[in-house]
């Protein structure tokens, strides 16, 4: 391999043209949004097109500069003043002669645009570090694998729309003494927000359910009780989580479960029928003592039970077209006859086909259980 192929392959970390292209379409259309957000593009009346433009051009530049520290600012404009400015000369005289002096403010303004760069990127790394720290603790926080549940086939995935996700999932075995029969927890809860401040706010809720789970108490006590803590934390309801916790026995083949202003998931018979598990209340966090109903379901062989985020059927591709819960189903209803875990990618690749290029607005989770 030649000096230039590995200077290349160091460069591009081994990505191909069209995946590069991919990624800076990726990156430019989240910057655009970013900067977009604090741009005003409506027009004002007796202004003409081309001057509408240069304002809008305007505007968007000072997005740009605000959202650096004030010092960054006071280099970005130097920079910029000595880029589009005239190179000069200063003439220094001495009593042996007169020297002159050239002085390039074009190359001066390229290297401090690059000094910029470097102080940017330095703080880009610092933050990626911090949140691939967050990443690794949230991965301890949500299971690699589905555990052993005795009358179920469970297969799960999740994709954060950032590096750390709002979403939640766990399926985990419930003791609660002798007395009480060996059951199994359920749980998908998606946090309103997304990024740090969803993720820190998941975890809350993973502690709430863990701590809660082995206590001697009904589903719908059990959701009062999460409901309680995330108030605490949920800023008088602007941070509220939809959840959807069930309880599965495996002698009685019973799901109980609340479903807390969660996407319904879906309960496809081994028939093809369809049903909605819709009992249960509001998203926690929102008020102190709302009532929560619970249902109970039986499932027989072949039965499957579809849980998700809104990330999953809001999925948007690059015309704004909504994947939907139509979709969804019909992957349901194709693959009925395979495993969860082939039918989870056939979903997961058959959303990633319809997104296309389009950037991922959400966290996406999805988890499927099938009746044995």
């Amino acid at each position: 391999m030649s000096r230039i192929e590995r200077f290349w392959l160091r460069v591009s970390d081994g990505l191909k043209a069209d995946q590069l292209w991919k990624q800076f379409q990726t990156d430019a259309r989240a910057s655009y949004r970013l900067y977009s957000a604090d741009v005003d593009f409506s027009p004002e009346a007796g202004v003409p097109k081309w001057k509408h433009y240069l304002r809008l051009a305007g505007k968007f530049f000072w997005a740009v500069v605000e959202k650096l520290s004030p010092a960054r600012r006071v280099l970005l404009l130097v920079a910029l003043l000595f880029m589009f400015g005239p190179s000069g000369q200063a003439q220094w005289q001495k009593e042996s002669g007169s020297v002159m002096l050239s002085f390039d403010s074009h190359f001066w303004g390229a290297v401090l645009l690059l000094l910029l760069l470097v102080l940017e990127v330095s703080d880009r790394v610092v933050m990626k570090r911090d949140l691939q720290i967050a990443k690794e603790i949230q991965t301890w926080l949500l299971p690699s694998a589905p555990p052993s549940v005795p009358g179920l086939e469970i297969a799960f995935a999740t994709r954060p729309a950032n590096t750390v996700a709002g979403d939640y999932y766990d399926v985990f075995p419930r003791r609660c003494g002798d007395s009480h029969p060996q059951t199994f927890m359920i749980a998908v809860a998606d946090v309103a927000g997304k990024s740090i401040p969803a993720a820190l706010l998941m975890a809350t809720v993973q502690a709430s359910l863990k701590t809660l789970a082995p206590t001697p108490m009904s589903i719908s006590e059990l959701v009062e009780k999460m409901n309680q803590y995330a108030c605490t934390n949920s800023q008088n309801g602007r941070r509220f989580t939809t959840a959807f916790v069930a309880e599965f026995d495996p002698q009685a083949r019973t799901l109980s479960y609340v479903n807390a202003g969660h996407n319904p998931p879906v309960l496809r018979r081994a028939s093809g029928a369809i049903e909605r598990l819709e009992a249960g209340g509001i998203p926690i966090g929102i008020l102190d003592n709302p009532a929560y109903a619970t249902a109970t379901v039986t499932l027989a062989p072949g039965d499957w039970v579809v849980l998700f985020s809104d990330g999953v059927v809001e999925a948007e591709n690059a015309r704004g077209q909504e994947y939907g819960e139509d979709r969804l189903l019909y992957n349901v209803h194709a693959g009925a006859a395979l495993s969860p875990a082939m039918l989870l990618q056939r979903i997961v690749n058959d959303v990633d086909g319809f997104v296309g290029t389009a950037p991922q607005h959400d966290d996406v989770t999805c988890m499927l259980l099938k009746a044995a």
